[in-house]
């Protein structure tokens, strides 16, 4: 079973060329909606709403990948759809599915550093009363509940609205190292290293998973990577890391929590992930600069790689010859 990275494909070249039951990762703009291969089967479509690690920035030089905060989709016909974080890329995929009768999703929660927490009042469905927002987020050490530390956070004088005062009905859940089902889509989240308690989370449809650490701290010296990391990354189909440092930034920003390109790279290849999207840019990475990085990365890697970019669908697909 092999992977391949294919835009605009031709399906008569594809489908003469891929054995029966190979998995696809597909790259394209645009909503997440049905693609046009008669003989795939879409499993799987994750779509980048905010790609930048630590706050928000903006300006021509940033415009291309987009300056929101972490926050990826991933749908699945029939299925709840999960949200990965809550940066303020949210707010855009609120606008997406705002007025979507009963509209209920899922959100996994990495961590509540406010890079990853900024979108949550400001996603429009939260307001209206037949929407249904769960949230699943990393069970704190001092035993306080998530509930209570995000009803501290928003509330006045930091926002003018208290979050019980929003009109949708909002549930937390605190995990660990579980596995978990959310209706027909398998859920696994382990502690991974970062500053505080933080999860990563591989989703798998059937036999097509997607793996998000959008936040991973690389060792100091020698690489190397935990279990519980291993465990998310192996084998899985699309890999989205952290990837925030050049290794020269990280000589002096070594204990911030994140990883460099290279790191990234040698997580994708020792576990074996089919596709790895590069992820959690730096606020002050420029577009050419991330241009730059990730094509270098695409000449040498041993796995196909790809900078995360805002508004940027991958479909993992099933194909059949």
């Amino acid at each position: 079973m092999s992977v391949l990275a294919l835009r605009k494909p031709r399906p008569s070249i594809v489908a003469s060329t891929l054995p029966r039951e190979t998995k696809v990762t597909r790259i394209r703009r645009g909503g997440a909606g049905p693609c046009a291969l008669a003989f795939r089967t879409v499993m799987l479509h994750v779509t980048f709403h905010g790609v930048r690690g630590s706050t928000p920035c903006h300006g021509h030089d940033t415009h291309h990948y987009g300056g929101n905060t972490s926050c990826v989709s991933l749908c699945a016909d029939g299925e709840t759809p999960i949200i990965f974080d809550l940066g303020t890329g949210l707010r855009y995929f609120g606008k997406q599915c705002n007025g979507t009768p009963s509209f209920r999703a899922v959100c996994l929660l990495t961590h509540l550093h406010y890079d990853h927490t900024l979108g949550l009042p400001f996603f429009e469905p939260l307001l209206h009363s037949d929407t249904t927002f769960e949230i699943y987020a990393p069970r704190q050490p001092d035993g306080r509940s998530i509930q209570e530390l995000f009803m501290e956070k928003i509330r006045p004088p930091m926002f003018p609205v208290p979050l019980d005062q929003f009109a949708a009905r909002i549930s937390f859940h605190e995990v660990g190292d579980e596995d978990f089902s959310i209706g027909n889509l398998q859920v696994r989240s382990r502690f991974v290293p970062h500053l505080g308690p933080t999860l990563g989370f591989r989703v798998t449809h059937h036999d097509v998973s997607v793996t998000y650490l959008s936040d991973h701290q690389q060792p100091l010296g020698e690489y190397g990577i935990t279990d519980a990391a291993r465990e998310l990354c192996e084998n899985t189909d699309l890999l989205i890391h952290d990837a925030q440092f050049t290794n020269d930034e990280f000589a002096t920003k070594a204990s911030w929590g994140h990883s460099t390109y290279d790191y990234a790279q040698w997580v994708a290849e020792t576990c074996g992930a089919k596709r790895l999207a590069l992820f959690h840019h730096d606020p002050s990475r420029t577009d050419a600069s991330l241009t730059a990085l990730a094509t270098a990365m695409s000449r040498t890697s041993r796995v196909p790689s790809f900078a995360a970019r805002e508004g940027e669908t991958v479909d993992v697909v099933t194909c059949s010859a």
